[in-house]
């Protein structure tokens, strides 16, 4: 850590007393793992093609100018077809909630979602706000309106 690196302040839940809090599992992460806080006896199953908000069990404070995004783990992906539904997720710094992870399951099996599992990724990053300035028209470039893979594929 460095002087610079935001200070985000965390709190662990009560039904999360005995789950880590997030952390990088290595000195070059650009992500804290997330962890599934569901009860022990009650795991999640996400059927194909079905969604669930998992629970972290932890909320935390984001320094002004900073957010969070909730990120897939490249793993459950590519070996599940798990992926985090809205992702990123954007968590807002004045947000104090528990923090949920929306996940789906895009695979062809059933996927159970088990206490203490690595469920998705949390990535804090700066944030800008822009001001946005209403005009009559706006400037022309070569590309102008055409959108939706008007520039190849």
């Amino acid at each position: 850590m460095s002087p610079a690196d935001p200070i985000v302040e965390i709190v662990r839940l009560p039904h999360a007393g005995d789950l880590p809090l997030p952390r990088y599992e290595t000195s070059q992460a650009a992500g804290l793992d997330l962890m599934a806080a569901v009860p022990a006896d009650a795991p999640i199953t996400l059927r194909p093609g079905s969604r669930a908000l998992v629970p972290t069990g932890f909320a935390m404070a984001l320094p002004p100018g900073y957010e969070a995004q909730v990120r897939p783990r490249s793993g459950l992906a590519l070996k599940h077809g798990v992926t985090v539904l809205n992702a990123p997720g954007t968590i807002d710094a004045d947000y104090r909630g528990e923090i949920g992870v929306i996940l789906i399951n895009t695979g062809s099996a059933d996927f159970v979602v088990a206490r203490g599992m690595r469920i998705a990724q949390l990535v804090v990053a700066p944030v800008r706000q822009a001001l946005l300035v209403e005009v009559d028209r706006l400037g022309a470039t070569e590309r102008g309106a055409g959108g939706f893979g008007s520039t190849g594929v």
